[in-house]
């Protein structure tokens, strides 16, 4: 395929100037003129250089990667059909759409930019983490930043001990036949081929508490309406957690509340100012 690059910077260009400011979660300001974002803002959505984004909305530069093209899709929250129509002006096969999709609808990603003041997070099926709010990273640290197996939570659970350290101890084998029933679910309703059954092949080798769980064919295990955090700067945090599912892609938004009044609630608070600083 070919890149269309007068299409693909007449569709940036008009993408753009739709978006408004509380789209994405921006301030607007008092005084602002232009229509839509600005340049410099789509182009830190979308992690790249405002002179290369630029180039792209006037027919300029090289063909963009796919890599950024995905970017792009994320940062100007595209439909799957826009985003599908926009690899195409770039040249390139759109990506294969189901469950190992990574790409982000706009309607969770409208929703989130709306929860700063809230721990939030979109995951995967598996349990990815695939966006957080500010307040998210500080509750259970960038569980962005991991790659392969160990994106997924029900992985790290079993093969890094660090993990459990931020959930209350009683609820350590909730958790652990829950992550595991979820795991067989998963597999079972993806197939012998997927990333789900991989990585239950993975933890029959590593783990010995998972394949003694994988045994048992449990499956539906759910977990409570309240977790129980084990926050290591504000300590003992009872959130409750509101789910939200996006069936094209099999995401979920899951946003942490405490009970107002509580002192869950003033640790939450305190949680907010601290921020990021302690959590790795």
């Amino acid at each position: 395929m070919r890149i269309d690059r007068s299409g693909l910077a007449a569709f940036l260009r008009r993408r753009r100037e739709l978006l408004q400011p509380e789209d994405v979660g921006l301030p607007r300001g008092q005084r602002r003129r232009t229509r839509g974002l600005r340049r410099e803002e789509v182009a830190a959505l979308c992690h790249m250089s405002t002179d290369y984004y630029a180039r792209l909305e006037r027919e300029r530069g090289p063909q963009p990667s796919e890599q950024m093209i995905a970017s792009i899709a994320q940062g100007l929250h595209l439909s799957l059909d826009e985003r599908d129509h926009l690899f195409r002006l770039a040249g390139h096969n759109p990506p294969v759409r189901g469950t190992v999709g990574e790409h982000v609808g706009p309607g969770l990603l409208r929703i989130l930019d709306r929860l700063a003041d809230t721990p939030a997070e979109i995951v995967t099926e598996l349990g990815e983490t695939l966006r957080q709010t500010p307040l998210g990273t500080a509750l259970t640290g960038d569980t962005t930043r991991f790659t392969g197996p160990e994106r997924s939570i029900g992985y790290r659970w079993f093969t890094l001990p660090a993990t459990r350290a931020l959930y209350a101890p009683e609820d350590h084998d909730l958790l652990s036949r829950m992550f595991t029933s979820g795991l067989r679910q998963v597999a079972t309703l993806r197939g012998p081929d997927s990333r789900a059954a991989h990585y239950a092949e993975l933890l029959l080798e590593r783990s010995e508490e998972f394949g003694r769980l994988w045994d048992t064919h449990e499956v539906g295990v759910r977990p409570g309406r309240v977790k129980h955090f084990v926050h290591p700067e504000v300590g003992r945090l009872e959130l409750n957690c509101q789910s939200l599912l996006d069936p094209d892609q099999s995401h979920q938004l899951l946003v942490y509340t405490a009970d107002p009044g509580s002192e869950s609630h003033d640790r939450l608070r305190l949680l907010s100012v601290i921020g990021t600083q302690s959590v790795g």
